[in-house]
């Protein structure tokens, strides 16, 4: 896993993060987690259950995070000033719970403090990112479910259901907890946006990475796009109550990114064409985050061609790819709002709103390819917002999952109002 920070903006340096870990055997997947956090700047404490112990080190865990790891022992002291429970229920920023376990999460939605971690989750005003794993069947118990269900609606907690894979206990299906990756970034997420689920209810298609077209069978023309803004759009709006379809060509992000979405892959412009028509009359909101290639071969060639006549073939013989950002804007059903991209060099805002001016769409972000730490394969990104009335907002340089959350808040601003969590 990528452990490396986002600089000096990186929103998890300086935050004082508690890692709550329960009884499941996904619990051995922390000591990443918790290693990653103080690489990137974080306090770290650790809290175990009794349960925890048995499955992952107190002392590996401590020497990670620079500090004691704390257990259910630790909970009274005669000589502490203060309980353990609060003094660590204050301390905390955020914290993550992970693994939640079928135990916690029912001791924790009934209001039960009679462990260390179930009364720090009790007393703890801090937001919470909480990842649930269990066994497939005891995921799909009534109880389980209802106590799952009850927590969607508890403040400051963004709850992350298991994944479908291969579970320990050998079963395939539904329990596994979340990949580390995936918990960094929703507790990158939390200090960036918060908890609240304010695209709860509404549906949204993302379009991320490059398209290809292809010379002959062993060449093709594309772009350096790696996907990474459109994903993290995609990522950022499933944690804020989404449900997101993502169509995508070649990926060089985090495979652990693309869990809880609706994923489609594509390689040419015919192929993301004939998605878009497929999806654009079931969401409400579409972000064409995908760098489109703009031209392809009006023939392709089924063999390979020798060097000379693959010179021969790029003279001639080119055609333009449909716009396919113009064609969602005009075939679009009433109500439905959509997000534009320009990926610029040099002078780019007037690039930019002559190219607004043109598409139509409701928002455009154009970003420059040719700064330091912007664009394509950069962690953070920067532009300018056009909008309706003309109006244009700088973004500033940072992370591109906080230039995201800024895009889908104003996305959001364009949508009839929802019932989502605010």
């Amino acid at each position: 896993m990528r452990t490396d920070a986002l600089g000096p903006q990186d929103p998890l340096a300086g935050r004082r993060i508690l890692v709550g870990i329960s009884g499941s055997i996904a619990a051995v997947k922390l000591p990443l987690v918790v290693s990653a956090l103080a690489k990137r700047g974080a306090e770290v404490r650790c809290v175990l259950t009794p349960s925890a112990e048995q499955l992952v080190s107190a002392v590996a865990l401590a020497s990670l995070s620079r500090h004691r790891c704390f257990l259910d022992a630790d909970q009274w002291s005669p000589t502490a000033a203060r309980p353990l429970h609060v003094e660590l229920a204050e301390w905390a920023e955020l914290v993550l719970l992970a693994p939640l376990s079928a135990t916690s999460l029912g001791r924790w939605v009934h209001g039960l403090g009679d462990s260390l971690l179930a009364s720090i989750l009790l007393a703890t005003e801090a937001p919470v990112v909480a990842a649930a794993a269990m066994n497939t069947a005891m995921w799909a118990s009534p109880g389980v479910l209802s106590n799952w269900q009850r927590l969607q609606s508890f403040e400051r907690v963004l709850p992350l259901g298991p994944a479908e894979g291969l579970l320990a206990c050998d079963r395939q299906g539904t329990g596994r907890m979340a990949e580390p990756e995936l918990l960094l970034l929703a507790l990158e997420s939390l200090a960036t946006w918060g908890w609240r689920r304010d695209w709860q209810g509404r549906r949204l298609l993302v379009t991320a990475g490059p398209t290809r077209e292809w010379l002959d069978p062993a060449r093709t023309i594309s772009n350096p796009s790696t996907g990474r803004m459109g994903v993290l759009l995609a990522q950022a709006a499933r944690l804020r109550g989404a449900e997101v379809q993502l169509l995508h060509g070649p990926l060089q992000v985090e495979p652990a990114w693309l869990e809880g979405l609706e994923c489609q892959r594509i390689d040419t412009g015919a192929e993301l064409q004939q998605q878009l028509r497929l999806r654009q009359p079931g969401v409400e909101a579409i972000a064409m985050a995908a760098a489109v290639a703009d031209h392809r071969p009006a023939a392709p060639q089924p063999q390979k061609l020798d060097k000379q006549a693959l010179a021969d073939q790029l003279a001639v013989g080119w055609e333009a790819v449909p716009d396919l950002l113009q064609e969602l804007v005009q075939r679009r059903p009433q109500g439905q709002r959509i997000l534009g991209f320009a990926a610029h060099s040099g002078d780019v805002l007037p690039q930019a709103q002559a190219k607004f001016a043109r598409k139509g769409c409701d928002l455009l972000f154009a970003n420059p390819i040719d700064q330091p730490g912007a664009g394509f394969a950069a962690g953070g990104n920067q532009g300018w917002l056009l909008g309706p009335g003309d109006t244009v907002e700088a973004i500033a340089a940072q992370p591109k999952l906080a230039v995201a959350h800024r895009l889908l808040t104003a996305l959001a601003g364009l949508l009839p109002a929802s019932g989502g969590q605010g």
